[in-house]
């Protein structure tokens, strides 16, 4: 995964999948994100080629916010 993007309260990250992942095996990866990571499915787009591309997000946390100490 490469990295992410911040936007206001909520951090954003793309996600490539290439054309020979099943859709049985996307859910499955997006679920393991979701599940452990906390990200939810923001936006997916279809290439041509069968790959696709989405977007997962999920909120900032206050760990994840700079100068703040909890």
């Amino acid at each position: 995964m490469s990295d992410g993007v911040v936007d206001g309260d909520w951090e954003y990250r793309p996600l490539r999948l290439p054309a020979g992942v099943s859709r049985r095996t996307a859910t499955t990866q997006l679920t393991l994100h979701a599940e452990f990571a906390g990200w939810e499915l923001s936006r997916t787009l279809l290439f041509g080629d069968g790959s696709r591309k989405v977007w997962l997000r999920r909120r900032r946390t206050a760990a994840a916010l700079p100068g703040v100490i909890t």
